[in-house]
């Protein structure tokens, strides 16, 4: 009985020990967690600036509707511009990302996707993706005219026709930084932790 109750009172030390080593090992993940500032949409040094008035680009999209893509609005709504490909395997990824956004931002903003090459190919992806609930634009100037060098690649433009965000968007995290720059009125969510950390160390 004497050795029973001596591994229990042993078994007991260790089970609490374990528990906690645990919960410090918890503690450490939120304080890592709160260290840790979220990554934004990659932003490329070439290419128009935000803050910059966009290139008013005349297209058409493949259901053959005219749209002046960076002229002012009168509605007050806002773009976003996203590049992609039928042959970008990240691009597919996004998609649903997009669709959801397309719905939960529908009040104040327009998503139109934007690509090149053949039209039958665009036109089989937007079939085999099921992208009819977006406008979308095969234009190779308008690629050209944001210096779009890597896909997926996304434009925010207000509804005054300037460029308030942009970036190299590969995940949900990455477009919702798009539209968390523009709401504080910084060019990335970097710059706005930037400014935040500069603030509180003044």
């Amino acid at each position: 009985m004497t050795a029973l109750a001596v591994s229990n009172a042993t078994l007991w030390v260790v089970v609490i020990g374990l528990c906690l080593a645990l919960l410090a090992v918890v503690r450490q993940l939120g304080v890592l967690h709160e260290r840790i500032a979220p990554v934004g949409a990659l932003m490329l040094a070439k290419g128009l600036k935000v803050g910059e008035i966009a290139p008013i680009i005349e297209v058409q999209d493949l259901e053959g509707r005219s749209l002046a893509l960076g002229a002012a609005r009168a509605d007050q709504r806002a773009t976003l511009l996203m590049f992609v490909s039928p042959t970008c395997p990240v691009c597919k990824a996004l998609l649903p990302v997009l669709k959801s956004s397309l719905a939960s931002e529908r009040e104040w903003l327009d998503i139109i996707l934007a690509s090149d090459g053949e039209t039958a190919r665009q036109r089989e992806f937007v079939l085999a993706h099921r992208l009819g609930g977006f406008p979308y634009v095969v234009s190779a100037p308008l690629g050209m005219a944001y210096q779009v060098s890597r896909l997926p690649f996304a434009a925010l433009i207000d509804a005054q026709g300037v460029l308030r965000a942009r970036g190299i968007v590969n995940s949900r995290e990455h477009l919702e930084s798009l539209f968390e720059a523009k709401r504080l009125g910084f060019a990335s969510i970097q710059d706005y932790f930037e400014a935040a950390a500069q603030h509180q160390a003044a």
